[in-house]
């Protein structure tokens, strides 16, 4: 996603020019803290048969991104994006 905005992980909030709802994205480092999570947990049997976003398992394991947040951008693109709301990420960071 960053390469395809022409961004990286410092600067990705440049890409918020472009496509605003980029407001929510998450750094990969975000999604690989969600896999780290995964992989520690001795209970991990529990999450078996289900489809699971980084913000769920952020809130679950108590990781953050990179600026100390915790992106819910599946949330954010049902209650903001989709129903064509102004891009503001308040409330789901």
């Amino acid at each position: 996603m960053l390469a395809a905005f022409g961004v990286s992980e410092e600067n990705w909030r440049e890409a918020t020019a472009h496509q605003p709802h980029f407001v929510i994205s998450e750094t990969p480092r975000f999604v690989g803290r969600a896999v780290a999570a995964l992989a520690a947990d001795p209970k991990v049997a529990r999450w078996n048969g289900q489809s699971l976003s980084s913000g769920q398992l952020a809130q679950v394991y108590g990781f953050t991104d990179l600026d100390g947040s915790r992106p819910d951008a599946w949330r954010y693109m049902v209650e903001v994006q989709d129903p064509g709301k102004r891009a503001d990420a308040t409330g789901y960071r």
